[in-house]
């Protein structure tokens, strides 16, 4: 007996799948035949939807969400959609793209139009994800120029920072003893002592 499963996919821990699964139950999807992933499309070895692919026979229906829950980018999504519809013969329905439901139109003009919707709603979702990281590396660089600062702040160094390296220096007390003076790591004290050196053109 076919059977219809679904897939969700979100981008980290952070986010949450419930638009996902609330739409996929509301059209049909029992809940044991959900498989989600929380990872990023960026690698496409998800654990889940490797079980799944693994589980689907040839007549079964899977449910996405959206085209983009299948690959990272075009090449990938159209791979996938070639594995899932030609090699294993399942049935895809996007929920979000009713013109991209494989049991309607299986005829020639059908899959022609299926086909060619797909190209282009993922070369779409792959454009759209081009674009988000271009405004955000953009947005970077803008809070740069205004000084903002990215990562880890920088330890400080103490006032006696001098003192303590030529005490160090001198074997008067041991690097345990530093870095707790210091407030640092053994990289951190290693990275502001060169600097220190540099400034003093040593």
């Amino acid at each position: 007996m076919d059977k219809v499963y679904g897939y969700a996919r979100v981008s980290s821990m952070e986010q949450n799948e419930d638009r996902q699964m609330i739409a996929l139950e509301k059209a049909g999807v029992a809940a044991g035949n959900i498989f989600t992933d929380k990872q990023s499309g960026k690698d496409f070895y998800r654990v889940n939807y490797e079980k799944l692919v693994s589980r689907l026979q040839r007549g079964d229906l899977l449910y996405i969400m959206s085209i983009d829950r299948l690959g990272r980018n075009y090449a990938e999504i159209q791979n996938q959609w070639r594995i899932l519809t030609k090699e294993i013969g399942a049935d895809i329905c996007v929920l979000d793209m009713p013109l991209l439901d494989t049991r309607n139109g299986k005829d020639l003009m059908g899959t022609f139009i299926a086909d060619l919707v797909l190209q282009i709603l993922s070369f779409v979702a792959e454009n759209e994800r081009e674009n988000i990281r271009k405004r955000q590396q953009q947005g970077i660089d803008a809070a740069k120029k205004r000084g903002v600062r990215f990562g880890r702040p920088e330890t400080a160094v103490p006032d006696n920072f001098e003192v303590i390296v030529k005490t160090w220096e001198s074997k008067i007390i041991g690097m345990d003893e530093v870095l707790g003076r210091c407030q640092m790591s053994r990289s951190t004290f290693f990275r502001r002592l060169r600097e220190m050196r540099l400034e003093q053109g040593e």
